[in-house]
């Protein structure tokens, strides 16, 4: 009983301060709130593929998701919350890396249960603010949802549409709860140009970290980030980001997409994007002197229901000494979920790498003429790597990878999706070394 008095006490002091009173006005926004979420079932398979014949299978099984609950909108005021499940079925009590595949789980490959959303939303005008446990979608900060559980943030963001055909978004972002997908990464270089930790992307799961401890093990003051999204001009979108991880990094991105009508034919719709990443260190200097560039392009068509298009981007390069630095100065660093990145495969995110020229072509057909509600994708990258990247040896590395996405008739907001991904060279240390797989997921998304 105490406990429901002081959460009745709780709410209503923030009722007060946005000049909301009446009791009855209260029970309403509660009782005509919402319940959605989504129901996950994850299985995967990856079997190695080992220069010295050691390959093995690994697989997992999970099923969860995530039920959400949003009061009603009053005078601009609204509450939410999220609770987020992951839970291992059909599988052996052997829990060990060469027979479980650890992106379903938690911690020792456990399941898990999170309130990952607790946030209060408040709306005037056309300025939003929203604070607590939240999903975010930026572009070097990002939910990556890419197995059972995504990435989630403690953030406070203020999103104005004051100027017309323009966005403006500032906010803080200081803690951060590492999804299921950081698990298949330990820590170094490889995990901090991939999205998540430098010091242990295995074990932080679960639960909201500082943002410094989670990337680089010594708590800082957070993230402080802007953004101005422009698209006042009919087919074009252009966006600046700036993102000031304190003691670590200032980084900055830019994108700029462009649409429009083919003049031979009205039929063919091509597109292209440019994209630039600039990071220099700041403060304390957590991971050592950062100055690292990339830059990416993007370009292709549809027609009807085909489109195709190639990428490429390119980061500079390290010199010897940067190297045995640990190759970090010329990188992107981005350890907090995002991967914005033109050429990133299902899995290979090297492009991120000192020294990396990096090229991705693609293509998708949607089946909607033909009487089905499914899509295919298919695609092939290639990630050249100096030898100065961090490894010690030049590479390259590949992978083909496919997705199909199929939508049954018979049950309503139920997705049905295929996904394969065939890298090679992911990884080696030594030159004539070879680290691939054969990964096949299946995945059931229902929504409600």
């Amino acid at each position: 009983m105490k406990k429901n008095i002081v959460i009745s006490a709780v709410v209503v002091g923030l009722l007060s301060s946005v000049n909301v009173y009446g009791a009855d006005d209260l029970s309403s926004m509660f009782s005509n709130g919402k319940v959605s979420g989504q129901i996950r079932e994850f299985s995967i398979s990856r079997t190695y593929e080992k220069s010295d014949d050691s390959g093995y299978t690994r697989n997992g099984n999970a099923i969860g998701g995530h039920l959400t609950y949003e009061t009603d909108d009053f005078n601009g005021l609204s509450l939410g919350a999220a609770f987020y499940t992951t839970n291992a079925f059909a599988r052996s009590n052997e829990k060990s890396s060469k027979t479980t595949d650890p992106s379903l789980f938690g911690a020792n490959n456990d399941s898990y249960s999170i309130l990952g959303e607790a946030y209060l939303q408040y709306k005037f005008g056309k300025t939003v603010f929203k604070g607590g446990r939240q999903m975010l979608n930026t572009p070097l900060a990002g939910a990556d949802d890419a197995r059972m559980l995504p990435d989630l943030f403690e953030a406070y963001v203020l999103t104005n549409k004051d100027i017309s055909d323009t966005t403006l978004v500032v906010g803080h972002l200081s803690k951060f709860a590492q999804g299921t997908f950081g698990r298949v990464y330990g820590s170094g270089l490889l995990p901090a140009t991939a999205g998540y930790s430098n010091v242990d992307s295995k074990n932080q799961v679960g639960y909201f970290a500082n943002m410094g401890t989670y990337a680089t093990g010594t708590s800082t003051s957070g993230v402080t980030f802007g953004s101005v999204t422009y698209t006042g001009i009919k087919g074009l979108k252009v966006q600046l980001w700036d993102y000031y991880a304190y003691d670590i990094s200032n980084s900055i991105y830019g994108q700029a997409d462009l649409k429009w009508n083919c003049l031979f034919s009205d039929s063919v719709k091509p597109f292209a994007s440019v994209q630039v990443i600039k990071q220099s260190d700041v403060g304390d200097k957590l991971l050592g002197k950062l100055d690292g560039t990339l830059v990416g392009g993007k370009i292709g068509a549809k027609v009807n229901n085909f489109s195709a298009y190639v990428a490429y981007s390119q980061t500079r390069k390290n010199s010897t000494a940067e190297a045995a630095n640990g190759g970090y100065e010329n990188s992107i660093v981005t350890m907090w979920g995002g991967m914005p990145g033109f050429t990133q495969g299902m899995v290979t995110r090297h492009m991120f790498l000192a020294g990396t020229k990096a090229t991705k072509v693609g293509a998708a057909y949607n089946f909607k003429d033909l009487g089905a509600k499914a899509t295919a994708a298919v695609y092939y990258i290639s990630h050249k790597m100096d030898a100065n990247s961090g490894y010690g040896v030049s590479r390259t590395a590949t992978e083909p990878g496919f997705d199909i996405k199929y939508y049954p008739e018979a049950v309503k907001n139920l997705q049905v999706r295929l996904r394969g991904n065939f890298p090679r060279k992911f990884a080696e240390s030594t030159s004539g070394t070879k680290t691939g797989w054969n990964e096949y997921r299946f995945i059931l998304n229902y929504n409600f």
